[in-house]
C-alpha cells in the first residue's frame, strides 16, 4: 500500500512539474495587489488567470514600482530563471518606472539599456526552452482640455516593438489597444478604468483617490480582455489554454 501511494506521489508532482506555466513580469500595472478584498486597485495580470484553463498556471510576478533595471538588480528575473522550463512562456511589460528619469535605480534610456534589458529577457527565455510575448504599456488617461488622450510613454514602446521585430517576438501593443479603450469610454467615462474617489466614497481611500495610471477591476479587466483576444492571434500556441 505505502509503494502505490508513494508511486502515486511522484506521478503526481511529475505531472505538475509539466505543467505549462505562464510567468507575468512587470510593474504595478500588471501586478497583484493586497487585500483584494477591500483594495479596489487590480493589476491586469491579476484578473488574468479567469481568461484561462485549469491545464496552465499563471505565475505572476511583476512588482510595483519596478522598471526593467530594478527588477532585474534586485534578482526578480534570476528568480523566475530558476523554475523557467521548456514549453513555458514570459510575458513582459515595463515601461511605466523606466521613465522616472530622477531616479537612478529605475530609470532606462530607452534606446539604450531598456531596449537592452528587452532583448536579455527575450534571449535568457528562450535559452531555457520557453517562449517570451512582449507587451508595450498600457495608457494613462492623460485627456488635454480639448478631450484628447495625449501619450504620455514616448520612445518605450517603440522601442517594444523594434525588439520584437528585430528578435521575431510575439507583439502584443497594450499601448494602442489602451488608448482606444479610454478613447471608447471617453474623459469622463474613463475614470471607472481608474481609482477615481472623493473624499468618504471608498474605506480604502478614505481621503479620496485620483490616479490615472493604476487599474480599478473593471479596467484590469478589460485590459486582460483585450490581451486574451491578441494572444490568440499572436501565440497561437496559447490557445489550447484559453477559455
Amino acid at each position: 500500500m505505502k509503494i502505490k501511494l508513494i508511486i502515486l506521489c511522484l506521478f503526481m508532482s511529475s505531472c505538475m512539474a509539466q505543467q505549462t506555466t505562464i510567468y507575468l513580469i512587470g510593474d504595478s500595472t500588471m501586478a497583484n495587489k493586497e487585500n483584494p478584498e477591500t483594495n479596489p486597485e487590480y493589476g491586469w495580470g491579476q484578473v488574468l488567470p479567469q481568461f484561462f484553463n485549469e491545464e496552465v498556471i499563471i505565475d505572476n510576478r511583476a512588482v510595483n514600482g519596478r522598471s526593467s533595471k530594478s527588477f532585474t538588480a534586485e534578482n526578480k528575473w534570476d528568480a523566475v530563471l530558476k523554475t523557467l522550463k521548456k514549453g513555458d512562456y514570459v510575458f513582459i511589460q515595463f515601461g511605466h518606472n523606466d521613465q522616472k528619469i530622477n531616479d537612478p535605480n529605475r530609470y532606462t534610456n530607452p534606446h539604450t539599456s531598456y531596449r537592452y534589458n528587452l532583448i536579455k529577457f527575450v534571449l535568457e527565455t528562450r535559452e531555457k526552452g520557453a517562449i517570451p510575448v512582449l507587451f508595450s504599456s498600457i495608457a494613462r488617461r492623460n485627456f488635454n482640455d480639448a478631450g484628447t488622450l495625449v501619450d504620455t510613454h514616448g520612445a518605450y514602446p517603440l522601442e517594444v516593438r523594434l525588439v520584437a521585430q528585430e528578435y521575431q517576438v510575439a507583439f502584443i501593443d497594450l499601448q494602442y489597444l489602451t488608448e482606444k479603450l479610454e478613447e471608447s469610454y471617453g474623459v469622463e467615462g474613463s475614470k471607472k478604468l481608474h481609482l477615481h474617489f472623493e473624499p468618504g466614497e471608498n474605506s480604502y481611500y478614505k481621503e479620496g483617490k485620483h490616479d490615472d495610471t493604476h487599474l480599478s477591476k473593471l479596467g484590469a479587466t478589460e485590459i486582460a480582455k483585450l490581451a486574451t483576444l491578441q494572444l490568440k492571434k499572436q501565440v497561437p500556441s496559447l490557445i489550447n489554454y484559453i477559455k
